[in-house]
C-alpha cells in the first residue's frame, strides 16, 4: 500500500474481531451515488494513491462523473488462469527469466507478486462418451497427451503466490464461485474488496457474487501477476433495472441469451453493466453468475451484482466461514457496497428489461446473440442451412476424412451400419450440457434431470447418431444429480459424466459418432446443441458448422428429438413405448418439482472439502515429476512446451513507433471476426500446417490433440493461426478459409505466406470490418498475429481484450471511420501508415496511404491506443520487452 492518503480517507474497522486499516468510502461527498463498481475502482485507488501512478486528480476526476474518463492504473487482489494460457504466460516467465540471466541480471527477480490461481480445466476432451466409465477414460488420455504440460504446470506452481489446481476438480469459473472468491480480501493488515482479473474473459462470472472482475489477455495477466498495474480507462456504467418474473418454464438460461440479444443490440461494448431492480433481487445467486459469466457475449467489460443476503447465504452454502461471511457483511454495509435499494445511483445509461416477457429460447447457429424462439428454431435452422451449404461442407484441410470414413469410435453405443437409420439434414450430432455458464446452475441441471426421468419413463432413447455428454464444473453436480437419482436417468440417455472440464464448450469435443461421421463425410448437414456460452462456427468440432446454444433441459429434449429441423413446441420429440407420440410439454418438469429437489438436495455438506479436496488432485497429479530450477530446462524435443521467441534479440533501449512503409494486406476480412478464427482452440487436424508440422515430429494422428492443449508451443500455434476453414479472405472470395497469397501471388496457406513476407522483409497488415476479435480472450490470437509479421491491423471496431492484447505484443490497433471508403485490395496491394509529427500518444490519428492497381488514395485511422501506458508498450515493441527492461534497470540498480 502507497501510504498517501490525500483524502483523508484511512481508517479502521473491526471485522470479526480483528481490527484492519481500510479507506472508508463514506468519508467522500456523494459517494453514495457512485455505481457499485466505481466505488470498488475508487477504493483501489485510494489505497495505492503514490503521486505518481496514482494521482489525487484521477481520484477527483473518478468521483466527478461529469468529467472525461480518467485512465487509472488499476491493482487486481488476485489473478485467475487456466491451463491453456496459464502454460504459454509460464512460458513467457520462464523466457523472462532466461534473459534476464543471459543478460547478467538474476532471473529469481522475476517472481510472482500478486496472488494468482491456475485452474487445469481445458485439457480433458470428449473422446469417450455414453459409457459408464468414459470420466475415468477420458482422465486417463488427458494424462497421457498432457502430462509433458502438467510437468511444466508443476515446475510453475514453485513460483510463490502460484496456486495451480490440477486436473478433474471442476470448471475454473464454478470453483472461482463455490470455492475460491473472497468478496472481501483480509491481508497484511488490510481489507478491501476482491478483485479478480483472469485470462478467460468468462471470469466474469464471479461478478454474480458481487466480485468486481473481467477477462484480459495472458499477457496482461503475467505483467500484473509481476506487480505492473492494468491501465484502464474507468468504462461508462448501464444500469440495467430487472422487473416482473421469470413465468413457469422459463430458464436462467433463456434470460441470459435474451439479456445477451438484448445488451448487444443496445451496445454495451467498453461499459460495465450493472444490474438491479425487484427482478434482480429475487434472482438465484447462481442465475445472478449465469448472467454474469455471459458478459462477453452481449459486449460488456463486465455484469455486477450487489452484495446482499442471497450473497451471504451462498457463502455459508459453500462452507465460507461464519467469521468471513460476517467480515462480508460488515465491511461491504460499512463500505456502501451492500444493495441499497433506496439510492438513487447516478448511472451513464439506464435500461429497463421485463423478466415476465422472457420465453423458452435458442441461440445460433454460430453467435449467442442470436436468440429465437423455440417455436422458430427449425424455420431458421432451414434457412441457414440454405445460406450456408457452401461453408457446411467438409473442407478438405480442417476434416480428417479417412478417420470420419472409417467410423472412428467415439462412443459406447455400437449400432449396426445395415440397422442404423438415415441420418437427416439437421440431425443433431452432438448434444453437450457443458460450460460454467449452466453447470453451476443447480436448477438447471436438475430440470435436466427430471426432464430425462420423465422421457425415459414414456420409454424415449436417442437417435445413434447423437453424440451425449454431461461435463459438470465441479463435483457438486455430480453429488447432487446422485443424491436426487437424476444420474440415472441422464445416463440412460447416454448422458453420463465425461469429466470435470470445459470440454465440448472450447471445442474437445472428440470425434463424432460413426453415424453422424459418416453422414457429413455424405454431405449431410449436422448440428451441435450445448449449454454453453460459445457457438462460432466450428468452434465446438471441425466438421459441425451449425451450433447451438439451448439450457440443459433443452439439450436433452433436442438429443431425444436427435435434430434442429423439428418445432419441438408443436412436434413431438419421438414414440413412447405406447406407440403414441410423446411432446415435450408432456415431459416438461414443473417449477415446483424442480424447486423442491434443489432444496432438499443441495445442502452444505456438498461442499464440504475436510475428507477429500478435489482442489488437491489426485494420485494422477502427485505421481507427475515436479522439475527443480529458478530456470526451466526446455528440452529441444518436446511437442508442447518451448522457450518462445518474443524476447529474443530484444535490445536493452526501446525502438520507439515509426512509419509502416510498403507493407502488403496478409488477409482482408468482413464483421464479427472472432478469436476463435484468428487462434483456433479445437482439434489439429491432420491435414492443417499444424498438424503437419506435427506429424513431422513424430506425432500420431491421435496424439495431435488440440490448438488449445499445445499453446505452449509456439511452432504449433503460429502455424494454427489464421487457419479456420470457416474464416474467409476476402482477397481469395471463392476459396476456403485459411489463405493467402505468398509473395510471389500464389496461393498458399496463411503461414506459409506469412514466411514469404518474413522472408523478403516485407511487413503485414490486416484489414477486417467490425468487432473485430470478438469472443475469448485468446492472448493467442494477438501473439500468433505478431509472430506472423503483422504489424497493423486496419479494422471499423475491435472487440476490447483483443484489441489490448494487440497493443501488448506491439502490433498497432487502427480504427476506421465508418465513413471511410476502403478501396478495392489485392494481394499486389501496398500500404504505408504514416505517423504525424510528434511521438506516438493515445487518440492520435494516422495516414493511411493505399496503393492498388497503379492509383493511390489516402485514408485517416483511429490509433486505438487508449491509455499511457498502453503507448509505453508499443513504443517498446509490446509489453514482455517493456517488463524485460523495466526488471534489467531494477536489477542492474
Amino acid at each position: 500500500m502507497s501510504g498517501r492518503d490525500s483524502f483523508g480517507t484511512l481508517a479502521r474497522l473491526d471485522l470479526a474481531g480483528v481490527r484492519h486499516q481500510i479507506h472508508r468510502l463514506t468519508a467522500l461527498p456523494g459517494v453514495e451515488r457512485l455505481p457499485l463498481s466505481t466505488k470498488i475502482i475508487l477504493e483501489n485507488l485510494l489505497r495505492h494513491e503514490d503521486g505518481e501512478n496514482v494521482t489525487a486528480a484521477q481520484i477527483a476526476s473518478l468521483l466527478d462523473r461529469d468529467t472525461d474518463r480518467p485512465e487509472v492504473d488499476f491493482r487486481p487482489s488476485r489473478i485467475f488462469l487456466h491451463d491453456t494460457n496459464g502454460v504459454p504466460l509460464l512460458t513467457d516467465l520462464a523466457a523472462l527469466r532466461d534473459a534476464v540471466a543471459d543478460n547478467g541480471g538474476d532471473p529469481a527477480v522475476v517472481k510472482v507478486v500478486v496472488p494468482a490461481e491456475l485452474t487445469v480445466d481445458h485439457s480433458v476432451a470428449t473422446d469417450h462418451s455414453t459409457r459408464p466409465d468414459a470420466r475415468e477414460r477420458n482422465i486417463d488420455l488427458e494424462y497421457a497427451r498432457n502430462t509433458e504440460r502438467y510437468r511444466f504446470l508443476r515446475w510453475g506452481s514453485r513460483f510463490d503466490g502460484l496456486r495451480v489446481i490440477p486436473p478433474g476438480a471442476g470448471i475454473m469459473h464454478q470453483i472461482n464461485l463455490e470455492r475460491l472468491a473472497r468478496v472481501v480480501e483480509r491481508r497484511d493488515g488490510w481489507a478491501f474488496p476482491d478483485t479478480c482479473l483472469g485470462t478467460d474473459s468468462h471470469t466474469t462470472m464471479i461478478n454474480g457474487l458481487g466480485v468486481l472482475g473481467w477477462g484480459i489477455g495472458g499477457i496482461e495477466a503475467e505483467a500484473a501477476m509481476l506487480g505492473l498495474p492494468v491501465a484502464v480507462r474507468v468504462p461508462p456504467v448501464v444500469g440495467v433495472e430487472l422487473t416482473g418474473a421469470l413465468v413457469a418454464g422459463v430458464t436462467a438460461t433463456d434470460l441470459v441469451l435474451t439479456l445477451t440479444q438484448r445488451l448487444r443490440a443496445h451496445g454495451v461494448v467498453g461499459s460495465i453493466v450493472e444490474f438491479f431492480g425487484a427482478g434482480a433481487d429475487a434472482l438465484t445467486l447462481e442465475t445472478r453468475a449465469t448472467i454474469a459469466n455471459m458478459a462477453p457475449e452481449y459486449g460488456a467489460t463486465c455484469g455486477l451484482f450487489a452484495v446482499d443476503d442471497v450473497t451471504l447465504a451462498y457463502l455459508r452454502l459453500t462452507g465460507r466461514s461464519p467469521d468471513h461471511v460476517a467480515a462480508v457483511e460488515a465491511y461491504c454495509k460499512e463500505q456502501l457496497l451492500w444493495h441499497d435499494p433506496g439510492l438513487r445511483v447516478h448511472y451513464d445509461e439506464r435500461l429497463v428489461i421485463d423478466l415476465s416477457r422472457v420465453e423458452a429460447s435458442v441461440a445460433g447457429p454460430g453467435r449467442p446473440q442470436d436468440r429465437m424462439s423455440l417455436a422458430g428454431v427449425a424455420a431458421a435452422f432451414r434457412s441457414d442451412r440454405a445460406a450456408r451449404s457452401a461453408e457446411q461442407a467438409p473442407d478438405p484441410r480442417g476434416t480428417d476424412a479417412s478417420a470420419v470414413r472409417a467410423g472412428r469410435p467415439g462412443g459406447g453405443r455400437a449400432h449396426g451400419a445395415a440397422r442404423e437409420p438415415a441420418v437427416p439434414d439437421g440431425a443433431v450430432a452432438i448434444a453437450a450440457i457443458t460450460s460454467c455458464t449452466n453447470t453451476a446452475n443447480p436448477h438447471v441441471m436438475v430440470a435436466a434431470g427430471l426432464l430425462a426421468r420423465n422421457a425415459r419413463r414414456r420409454g424415449l432413447s436417442t437417435p445413434p447418431w447423437v453424440k451425449t455428454s454431461l461435463a459438470p464444473g465441479s463435483r457438486a453436480v455430480t453429488s447432487y444429480l446422485h443424491r436426487t437419482g437424476l444420474d440415472q436417468y441422464l445416463d440412460e440417455l447416454g448422458f453420463h459424466t465425461v469429466g470435470y472440464g470445459c470440454m465440448t464448450c472450447i471445442g474437445n469435443s472428440g470425434d463424432l459418432l460413426p453415424a453422424a461421421g459418416r453422414a457429413v463425410h455424405d454431405g449431410v448437414t449436422v448440428a451441435a446443441v450445448l449449454s454453453g456460452n460459445r457457438n462460432f462456427d466450428r468452434r465446438i468440432h471441425n466438421d459441425v458448422g451449425l451450433n447451438y446454444l439451448a439450457s440443459p433441459p433443452l439439450v436433452v429434449a433436442y438429443a431425444l428429438a436427435g435434430t434442429v429441423d423439428r418445432d419441438l413446441t408443436r412436434e413431438p420429440l419421438g414414440t413412447g413405448r405406447d406407440g403414441r407420440p410423446v411432446h415435450l410439454a408432456e415431459i416438461w418438469p414443473d417449477d415446483a418439482e424442480i424447486h423442491a429437489a434443489v432444496d432438499a438436495a443441495v445442502k452444505p455438506d456438498l461442499y464440504d472439502t475436510s475428507l477429500d479436496d478435489p482442489l488437491e488432485g489426485d494420485s494422477r497429479w502427485a505421481g507427475v515429476d515436479v522439475p527443480g530450477g529458478v530456470r526451466f530446462a526446455w528440452q529441444p524435443d518436446s511437442t508442447y512446451v518451448r522457450r518462445p521467441p518474443f524476447l529474443e534479440q530484444v535490445d536493452t533501449d526501446p525502438p520507439g513507433a515509426g512509419d509502416i512503409l510498403d507493407a502488403r494486406v496478409l488477409a482482408h476480412f468482413g464483421d464479427s471476426v472472432t478469436t476463435d478464427h484468428i487462434s483456433p482452440a479445437g482439434r489439429i487436424p491432420t491435414s492443417s500446417p499444424a498438424g503437419r508440422y506435427l506429424a513431422g515430429l513424430g506425432v500420431t494422428r491421435r496424439d495431435l490433440n488440440t490448438y488449445a492443449s499445445r499453446r505452449g508451443n509456439f511452432e504449433v500455434m503460429r502455424r494454427g493461426g489464421f487457419s479456420n476453414p470457416a474464416l474467409r479472405n476476402l482477397l481469395l472470395p471463392d476459396r476456403p478459409g485459411g489463405l493467402a497469397h505468398d509473395v510471389t501471388g500464389r496461393v498458399v496457406s496463411v503461414f506459409e505466406a506469412a514466411e514469404s513476407y518474413a522472408r523478403a522483409g516485407t511487413p503485414l497488415v490486416i484489414v477486417a470490418g467490425a468487432q473485430y476479435g470478438s469472443g475469448s480472450s485468446r492472448d493467442w490470437a494477438a501473439k500468433v498475429t505478431a509472430l506472423l509479421g503483422v504489424r497493423a491491423v486496419l479494422a471499423r471496431s475491435f472487440e476490447r481484450i483483443h484489441r489490448t492484447n494487440l497493443v501488448q505484443m506491439g502490433v498497432l490497433p487502427l480504427e476506421l471511420p465508418d465513413d471511410q471508403i476502403v478501396p478495392d485490395l489485392g494481394h499486389d496491394t501496398r500500404l504505408d501508415v504514416l505517423w504525424p509529427a510528434g511521438d506516438l500518444r493515445p487518440g492520435a490519428t494516422v495516414t493511411v496511404r493505399v496503393c492498388t492497381q497503379g492509383r493511390a488514395t489516402q485514408m485517416r485511422a483511429l490509433v486505438r491506443i487508449d491509455t499511457e501506458r498502453e503507448a509505453e508498450y508499443v513504443r517498446h515493441g509490446g509489453i514482455l520487452p517493456y517488463v524485460f527492461r523495466t526488471v534489467m534497470r531494477e536489477t542492474v540498480s
